[in-house]
């Protein structure tokens, strides 16, 4: 039996078309002329890349095969195929192909179906026009990309806010929030993103308290960022600036578009408030603000927006677990005491 059975040829040869050109694409915009322009987050290779790659799997495909929907599965096959490839490959790290994917897929798919439109009357490769059409795709990201690099990405500054009422006082919780001793695994629970490769929280210290100490956080994998206090008041709240530690951060903890402090990407300052919300509990308020520098904010904020909610909840909630049970524990005392008396 032959590798590809006859019928199915075309098939083959439509999704190889469109994982080649994602992958030419790929090695394009990753070059040092593009580079300095955005590369590989570039509107044209997020964009127009994968449109292209829709119209091209389109073109290569059989010219009778029109029926309904079913052409869609070709451009979206040429697309995982290409994030499996670049994985397997090492030419993009699993979170950036991740946050990247929903993104080919659907302009992928985009591509095929106005591909088709297009070619409604003279659908295949025999056409001229559709020939025409195809190449007009393949070629708009290639061409739209010296006038894409000449204008520098917006820069979108985000708040990310988590909240969480604790069973505690406010002093139980201040203590807990301005040093966070060692955290395990199992404090923080499991979490989606630590399955996607970011590094766990690890511990925070202080070198003293007021205005002008500096918090050293540190997380998994040689992860750390130093943050000066800028605003101090006791039990109400703590303030602080962001700087990555670069010198201890090793290069392949993150790639090179998600690395915190990079063009793309930082985190600038965190806040925490403490608000009485009754008697023996505290609200506690983790506010941080980011930097997002691409030329798809409100697309990659979502993702950003994601991964530091759930870093600062799972924070509180280590807080929480920890504050409710020093409160619980100086309660037991204190009715022993007072049983005693």
């Amino acid at each position: 039996m032959p590798f590809v059975q006859r019928r199915y040829a075309h098939y083959f040869i439509a999704v190889l078309a469109g994982l080649f050109f994602a992958l030419l694409g790929r090695f394009t915009f990753a070059s040092e002329l593009l580079n300095q322009g955005g590369g590989l987050l570039m509107l044209g290779f997020l964009v127009l890349i994968p449109l292209g790659l829709g119209a091209v799997t389109e073109h290569f495909a059989p010219s009778a095969d029109v029926k309904g929907f079913a052409f869609l599965w070709r451009p979206w096959l040429a697309s995982i195929l290409f994030m499996v490839t670049a994985f397997v490959f090492h030419l993009e790290g699993f979170i950036c192909l991740l946050i990247i994917s929903p993104l080919y897929v659907v302009m992928s798919l985009l591509g095929a179906a106005f591909y088709r439109i297009l070619t409604r009357n003279r659908p295949g490769p025999n056409g001229r026009r559709s020939t025409f059409i195809v190449a007009g795709f393949a070629l708009l990201p290639f061409v739209a990309a010296p006038l894409e690099s000449q204008f520098a990405a917006p820069d979108d500054f985000r708040r990310v806010e988590n909240t969480i009422l604790i069973n505690a006082p406010v002093e139980a919780v201040w203590h807990n929030i301005i040093r966070v001793p060692a955290i395990s695994a199992q404090d923080l629970g499991p979490s989606l993103i630590d399955k996607i490769g970011f590094p766990r929280p690890v511990e925070a210290t202080l070198s003293f308290e007021g205005v002008g100490g500096v918090r050293h956080a540190t997380f998994e994998r040689g992860v750390e960022f130093i943050e000066t206090v800028d605003v101090w008041e006791p039990l109400r709240r703590i303030s602080f600036s962001i700087v990555p530690n670069t010198a201890t951060i090793p290069p392949t903890t993150f790639d090179e578009h998600v690395t915190v402090g990079g063009r793309f990407f930082d985190v600038l300052r965190g806040t925490y408030e403490l608000q009485p919300a009754g008697p023996g509990q505290t609200r506690l308020i983790l506010y941080s603000q980011q930097r997002l520098s691409t030329r798809l904010n409100p697309y990659a904020g979502l993702w950003t927006d994601y991964v530091m909610s759930e870093i600062q909840a799972r924070i509180l909630r280590v807080v929480a677990k920890r504050s409710e049970a020093e409160a619980a524990q100086a309660t037991s005392a204190s009715g022993i005491v007072s049983g005693r008396h």
